[in-house]
């Protein structure tokens, strides 16, 4: 009995190691068993899926423009340096944006709020592969960047940049980006106004605005805004939204004709060359309310020129700095000088107009500028030279 017990316990002990010599010896296995090795990078881009016959022209439009340039919007994070309890500096991931994919150089056109003091960015592609990205040049200015990606050609799909001239409201628009870190959404909506602006964080205007009712929302920022024709008309940049309550249907987007003129001069020398009058310190008139009358001029608005830099532009044409000091309260306001009224017949009362003016001018070009003296109207030519960089 103790033999037939012994006799079937090794049968069995032989038996489980064959069926694990024939499951596992590797030369047994055929090639066709295993698994398939999967990579990102070598993995071949989708085919379109095809669109069914009995949808609207309009959704046909929607699936047209989306599986075509989809594959050109990018998402960005990007990481800073922050300090833990011990002062030592750690990597923070500081957010998230879009970006637009403008040539196939791997040039990415997004915000500039988006990539403002990062440490690092790396950009991540449809297919989920990530690659570092360098700065090639910002405008805080215009709230634009430019960043670039080392990709192979063929990587990448480029978004043509349109113009912005001709849009009217009421025409249609999709945006494209990546919000709260959803993969490339897309919304629809209208162009719903044409004349606004919105103030850059650094506090100067950025004119011709894009208003839409397209659903922005964090995370979209720095991705496009395209025409039916799939071109980039604009690049989402702000919403109008009270506290906590996301997307109300007002969005902001950068048009593609400022798009393309900062992104071109960014490319080309990784700075925006902007104009100069050389004025270094003014009053303004409409802070000191009761200052006008106390100085018999013959405006409330304007600004006092306090000083000017030697040889600037200003200096050259010859406006006329302040000469004397007058104290209100606890201040001394240089007084004396001309009295700037208008820029090329624009009035400007506050220092961002001031501002918001020249910048519509590019270096070397002559402009008008209206100034108060002696109580007389008179009209400097002054021909604007490219700030100084520090």
């Amino acid at each position: 009995m103790k033999n037939l017990i012994k006799v079937a316990f090794l049968s069995s002990i032989i038996t489980a190691a064959m069926v694990y010599v024939i499951l596992e010896w590797r030369p047994l296995r055929s090639e066709l068993s295993r698994p398939p090795d999967v990579s990102w990078a070598s993995s071949p881009a989708a085919a379109p899926a095809p669109v069914p016959g009995n949808l609207s022209d309009e959704e046909k439009n929607n699936i047209d423009v989306y599986q075509r340039y989809s594959g050109g919007v990018v998402n960005i994070t990007t990481t800073t340096l922050g300090y833990d309890f011990f002062l030592r500096p750690v990597p923070t991931e500081s957010g998230t944006g879009s970006g637009a994919v403008i040539d196939d150089q791997g040039h990415i056109v997004t915000n500039y709020h988006v990539v403002r003091g990062a440490e690092r960015m790396e950009v991540t592609l449809p297919d989920k592969t990530k690659f570092d990205a360098k700065l090639i040049g910002a405008d805080p200015n215009k709230d634009l960047a430019v960043i670039q990606v080392n990709v192979p050609r063929g990587r990448l799909t480029a978004i043509p940049i349109g113009t912005s001239k001709g849009i009217l409201v009421g025409q249609k628009v999709l945006a494209i980006g990546n919000p709260y870190v959803l993969d490339r959404t897309l919304t629809t909506g209208i162009a719903s106004s044409l004349v606004g602006s919105i103030q850059a964080e650094n506090g100067l205007i950025i004119d011709d605005i894009i208003q839409t009712d397209a659903a922005i929302n964090p995370g979209n920022s720095g991705g496009p805004l395209l025409n039916s024709q799939g071109q980039i008309i604009g690049i989402n940049t702000a919403i109008l939204s009270p506290a906590n309550s996301g997307s109300i249907g007002i969005g902001f987007a950068i048009p593609a004709d400022t798009v393309r003129r900062i992104t071109s001069e960014l490319i080309t020398t990784g700075y925006v060359r902007y104009p100069w009058l050389g004025i270094r310190s003014m009053v303004v008139l409409t802070d000191y309310p009761g200052l006008a009358d106390a100085l018999q001029l013959d405006t409330q608005g304007g600004l006092i020129v306090g000083d000017m830099y030697p040889n600037s532009p200003a200096a050259k044409a010859g406006i006329r700095q302040s000469t004397q000091q007058l104290r209100i309260g606890y201040r001394r306001l240089p007084v004396g000088g001309d009295v700037i009224l208008a820029i090329q017949g624009k009035p400007v009362n506050t220092l961002q107009e001031y501002q918001t003016e020249i910048a519509r001018y590019k270096p070397g070009d002559k402009v008008s500028v209206t100034v108060l003296r002696n109580n007389r109207k008179v009209e400097i030519p002054v021909t604007l030279e490219e700030t100084p960089r520090q």
